[in-house]
């Protein structure tokens, strides 16, 4: 593209005379703010509607902006200003024309309905006139959708202990001249509001930070942080924003933050022309956008030739179009205009006292300008080259961005040409021509030819083969097809092909092609078998392609072109690059075992880290991102990382401070705004309450009702806790009546109380990072009905449950941080109505007939069958999700046992009308186990149930070699002992030794001599278990009581006659009673003392919110940032902390490889001298 040359002295206007200046009715008699000097300039969301306001004149005129394309624009309403406001501080204007305007140094607040004769609009929950309120308003504005946001700060007599940072939204639909307020939030104490975006983002400032707070989902992140500037100049920082980046202006300085990648990628000095220039000449970046954060900068060259530049245009195409005022033709115009305010595509400017609207030119990115006597014209080769430069870092993620729309459509005409794919074409544009085709199907060659002018021909200029390795995971091979290439620009070139799309770059001044994307889509496959469906996929893709960023390359894109994966890695040496394609590259190099390309990507992402802790903490995203995978194949990084980022911080230096005894190990966000909209109610009725607050007749019936109540005050004052906590009721207005006495005598007292205790006395803790960025994270676009019914997304924290997390207080705490946020509530619920379910099982299987009546007895076992089926659901979807790791969690199979025989149990009393005992016995026996297994939460139960479980899976195969032993030993003595031939328990038959009759107890009569008789005179009856050996299953059982010590059933036979008897006895008495069972003993004595710590109780813990996070909360809840942030913070006790790392030093586990700064900060600090051999 040819570059355009401006340059700029004054500007004349010629007018061509025979031109009928009537066409413009201008009355030059009327002059808004009576030509008075405009002091401040406000346009509405939507561009719809302009205000100026004149100190001087004491007047706000507003200003149509649709009404002309371009040019001077016509004042629509004036507003004269009452005398009682002094000073306006502040406006702003809705499209809809309602003025709001801020006076006398921040202390009042006023809004106007300007399309109905200048209407005063007042707020419903104001609390402005109160006589013992102090506000102070600070910021206001109208957001896209027309509602009114304003930030004020409370103060009140009544709670003199505490300031309020509130930000308020109304409805701009009027009711009553009251707008009603819709949401309420309260910003923290530390924070202070900056800024709101016209899309409802916040900016706020804390500790020399830059917060981002999304209003519509709750998400906050931290942009930017730096040291040296001082707080004040933070407080009038200007941030402009759009959907890919924010700009961020402080004094001098703009600051560029990506919102695709999380970092911030551009440090600029409005003072320094050549790198803003650079800047802007990428098209992707926006330049518009950073032109909105200037105001009028006499200094800044690049800013006053881009105003003069536009100027100049405006009035040439007002001339062409004789739009231009009369008084203003033949006549030398002014540069620049005065007051310049800048929008998405405007210029507004003042002259003479009307607001000019000038378009901003939207490839001014492309312009060099030159300046007479300016430094900049003589550099302006050194800008050229350097945007060559610029052109040569292809690989830019933003620059990729901006080829969305020709993305669009190449898409659409690749769909028009599914059926009739090419496999060669040829583009000419301008000097250059690109050759494309796929001979063999399995390779794709690209030409670039220039044309040499002199002798009127084309030459080969590069060349370059890419070969793919296609087939698909069933083994079916395709060949290469094009469904459309298009020329992106003079460079860059677009594939779309049956394999996906490719974009490649052409680089002049090295003469070499370079593929910078490629994105693999399985086509091929289904354009050969099924065309409908390869259709429906492409359609698919041209859905996923038309949203910003472009989705990052997939691993089959890095498995088929190892050229392709090897510039990738080049290029990572760029951070953008490292964020964009780091966890998809890390993910194939990982399953594709390239130890070389893992430790590279591992150690550039703990570098970059290490390079800027405060604003690089994003790059170790890409570790916590991958470690589902890094867990399956090398859990060894996990460990690795886990030891080198404990007890780390993203900052340059520890803090610490005096907290709370018992904070230890409490994980918090940085920013955390209380959504206050719950309460809405309670500040209506306290406001209302307010007016009758100095009602005599009014106090006295408080009186009475606070001594009425006093009997059940502990119940009143738990109510009022749990509204208060959970904000269904708000301090905003004070307290009023018996709340007030609530709150101030007992509320207070319970704090003086618990303050005494030991556990809320404070102590020294120092606050670590939690290095697992993004670990609990889900992804954001989700399907509701897929979500609920069948298979949910997961985060990593959900894929990864490793013993290396939780090993270090960095997982505990992470634990902690999900306990205590929504664990600890949902689990109470479905411990409650488990207990339901058990207490009517148990009640209608329980109760003796003659204490229930028979219809309660059925509707209790109703109520089972319901309570048991909504618990079965649960895990079904389970089962659903992943078969194999559920089948391998012992207590998934012993719930699903006794959720389906209670249900049986129940649903064939009902259905029968017959007590099944055996049925509910053991519904019973599993119901009461299963209520106690709620008790692996806590830790002293946990612990022992982890124990259970771990060691049961350790010596299950010593279990399986026992279980055969015996099998074997009942076999033999089932051969030794059973009965030879048949006999009957009604008659004495034979004189088989093993034959019931012949070893049961016997009386024999003593005769009169003396002798006993040889005949028997009494026989015990004999019965199934008097030889238990007669049956193989009773066989087994006798072996199972012998090995517990009960060798009765071996006791009816004579030891002397049966010498194989002796034999077996004591083979099995030597072997299993004796050497294995005391193996068995040593075995469990390690399996237990191995798994008898918190690490095992903290991973069963971890797995209980997992299950709770997939299966029992809602879609949108696992996207709430306020559960689920990006980076989470946690305090320690600093004595604990000396003496874990003190621990962790003797046990070699204190890593310092990666932060050995950060790390020997950290002992400096606790005043821990390490030995130099550690």
């Amino acid at each position: 593209m040819s570059e355009t040359f401006v340059k700029i002295d004054s500007i004349n206007i010629d007018i061509n005379n025979d031109v009928d200046n009537n066409k413009i009715d201008i009355d030059n008699d009327i002059k808004p703010h009576k030509n008075k000097p405009i002091t401040k300039i406000d346009v509405s969301p939507n561009e719809k509607y302009l205000v100026t306001y004149s100190r001087e004149d004491h007047s706000i005129v507003g200003w149509n902006i649709e009404d002309i394309d371009e040019g001077r624009l016509n004042f629509d309403h004036t507003v004269k200003i009452n005398p009682k406001f002094k000073s306006i501080d502040q406006i702003c204007v809705s499209d809809d024309k309602n003025l709001a305007f801020i006076y006398n140094d921040l202390n009042g607040l006023e809004i106007i309905d300007m399309n109905n004769d200048n209407q005063v609009i007042e707020l419903n929950l104001d609390n402005s006139d109160f006589e013992d309120f102090r506000v102070s308003y600070h910021y206001f504005t109208f957001n896209l959708k027309g509602e009114f946001i304003l930030h004020n700060k409370i103060y009140s007599d009544r709670t003199a202990y505490k300031r309020h940072k509130i930000i308020w939204i109304y409805s701009t639909q009027t009711k009553n001249n009251k707008w009603i307020c819709k949401r309420i939030y309260e910003i923290p104490k530390d924070f202070e509001l900056i800024g709101i975006s016209k899309n409802d983002k916040f900016y706020l400032f804390s500790n020399n930070s830059i917060y981002e707070w999304n209003i519509l989902n709750e998400k906050s992140k931290r942009m930017f942080k730096n040291e040296e500037n001082e707080e004040n100049e933070w407080k009038v920082a200007k941030i402009s924003s759009n959907e890919n980046f924010i700009c961020l202006r402080i004094k001098d300085k703009i600051i560029i933050y990506s919102i695709e990648i999380g970092i911030s990628i551009a440090s600029l000095d409005i003072h320094n022309d050549i790198q803003i220039h650079k800047f802007m000449n990428q098209i992707s970046l926006c330049p518009l956008l950073l032109l909105s954060l200037f105001d009028y900068i006499p200094s800044c060259k690049i800013w006053n030739s881009i105003t003069e530049h536009c100027w100049k245009e405006c009035l040439g195409r007002l001339t062409k179009d004789y739009q231009l005022p009369k008084e203003y033709q033949n006549k030398i115009l002014p540069v620049p205009l005065n007051n310049i305010k800048t929008v998405s595509k405007y210029i507004f400017g003042i002259l003479d006292g009307y607001v000019w609207k000038i378009k901003l030119d939207e490839k001014i990115s492309k312009i060099n300008f030159l300046f007479e006597n300016s430094e900049l014209n003589n550099k302006s080769d050194e800008i050229i080259e350097s945007n060559k430069k610029t052109n040569k870092e292809a690989l830019n993620v933003h620059f990729l961005n901006s080829y969305k729309d020709m993305i669009h459509i190449l898409f659409q005409k690749g769909i028009s040409n599914i059926n009739s794919a090419i496999v060669e074409k040829e583009l000419i544009q301008d000097l250059v021509i690109w050759n494309i085709e796929t001979s063999d199907g399995k390779t794709i060659k690209l030409k670039v030819f220039k044309r040499i002018e002199v002798y009127n021909k084309w030459d080969l200029i590069c060349t370059r083969i890419d070969k793919f390795n296609i087939q698909n995971s069933i083994g079916f091979c395709f060949n290469i097809g094009f469904y459309e290439i298009k020329l992106f620009n003079d460079d860059d070139i677009g594939l779309l092909t049956n394999m996906g799309l490719l974009i490649y770059h052409f680089n002049k001044s090295e003469n070499s092609i370079s593929l910078i994307y490629f994105y693999y889509m399985d086509l091929g496959l289904y354009n050969s078998l099924i065309p409908k469906f390869s259709l429906a996929k492409l359609h698919y893709y041209k859905k996923v392609f038309s949203k910003l960023p472009l989705p990052s390359p997939n691993y089959i894109s890095f498995k088929l072109n190892d050229e392709w994966t090897l510039y990738i890695k080049e290029n990572m040496k760029d951070k953008e690059n490292l964020l964009k394609y780091g966890i998809k590259l890390l993910t194939f190099a990982i399953k594709g075992h390239k130890l070389e390309l893992i430790n590279y990507i591992y150690e550039k992402c703990i570098i970059y880290y290490k390079e800027d802790l405060i604003n690089n903490r994003i790059f170790l995203s890409i570790i916590t991102f991958t470690m589902p995978v890094l867990n399956e194949y090398y859990p060894e990084y996990i460990l690795k990382y886990s030891l080198e980022t404990n007890m780390i911080i993203d900052s340059s230096f520890y803090n610490i401070e005096h907290q709370s005894n018992n904070l230890h190990l409490y994980s918090f966000q940085s920013l955390q705004i209380v959504n206050l909209t719950r309460s809405i109610l309670w500040s209506k009725y306290n406001k209302l309450l307010y007016k009758f607050w100095k009602n005599q007749l009014l106090i006295i019936i408080e009186l009475l009702i606070i001594l009425l109540t006093l009997p059940i005050f502990s119940i009143i004052f738990f109510i009022l806790y749990i509204l208060f906590k959970y904000n269904f009721i708000n301090d905003l207005y004070g307290f009023n009546g018996w709340f007030l006495f609530f709150h101030t005598y007992i509320y207070i007292i319970f704090e003086y109380i618990y303050s005494r205790s030991s556990k809320y006395m404070s102590t020294p803790t120092i606050t670590f990072m939690i290095p697992y960025i993004k670990f609990v994270n889900y992804p954001q676009n989700y399907n509701w009905l897929l979500e609920i019914l069948i298979r949910p997304q997961s985060s990593p924290f959900v894929k990864t449950i490793s013993r290396d997390i939780y090993k270090t207080w960095n997982g505990e705490a992470l634990i902690n941080f999900k306990w205590n946020t929504y664990g600890k509530y949902y689990y109470a619920i479905i411990w409650i109505i488990f207990m339901a379910f058990l207490c009517c099982f148990t009640a209608a299987t329980t109760i003796p007939k003659q204490y229930i009546i028979e219809d309660i007895r059925k509707q209790l076992l109703i109520i089972s069958i319901i309570l048991g089926f909504i618990h079965l659901s649960f895990e079904i979807r389970q089962i659903i999700y992943n078969p194999i790791k559920w089948i391998h969690d012992f207590w998934n199979i012993f719930d699903i046992i006794t959720y389906v025989l209670l249900i049986y149990a129940s649903i064939y009393w009902l259905q029968t009308n017959n007590r099944n005992v055996s049925l509910i016995t053991f519904s019973c026996l599993f119901l009461n186990i299963k209520f106690l297994l709620f008790f692996r939460v806590f830790e002293s139960f946990g612990i022992y149930f982890a124990i259970i479980i771990s060691v049961g899976k350790q010596i299950i195969s010593f279990l399986v070699v026992l279980f055969i032993i015996l099998i074997s030993f009942a076999h033999a003595f089932y051969i030794l002992l059973s009965p030879e031939s048949d006999y009957s328990f009604k008659k004495h038959m034979n004189n088989d030794p093993n034959n019931p009759w012949n070893i049961v107890p016997t009386y024999n009569k003593v005769l009169d001599d003396g002798t006993i008789d040889i005949y028997p005179f009494i026989i015990q009856s004999p019965d199934k278990n008097t030889n238990m050996f007669e049956d193989y299953r009773t066989a087994f059982f006798a072996m199972y009581l012998f090995l517990t010590g009960d060798s009765k059933a071996l006791s009816n036979w004579s030891y002397i006659d049966n010498p194989s008897l002796i034999i077996l006895i004591f083979l099995f008495s030597l072997l299993i009673v004796v050497y294995l069972m005391n193996l068995f003993i040593g075995l469990l004595n390690n399996a237990i003392e191995k798994d008898n710590n918190r690490v095992s109780y903290l991973i069963q813990k971890a797995e209980i919110l997992a299950e709770i996070e997939l299966f029992y909360l809602l879609p949108h809840q696992r996207r709430w940032n306020t559960w689920f942030p990006e980076v989470i913070y946690y305090y320690a006790n600093v004595d604990k902390t000396r003496k874990k790392i003190k621990e962790m030093i003797d046990e070699n586990e204190w890593y310092t490889n990666d932060f050995p700064e950060l790390k020997q900060e950290l002992l400096n600090k606790l005043n821990i001298q390490q030995k130099p051999n550690s």
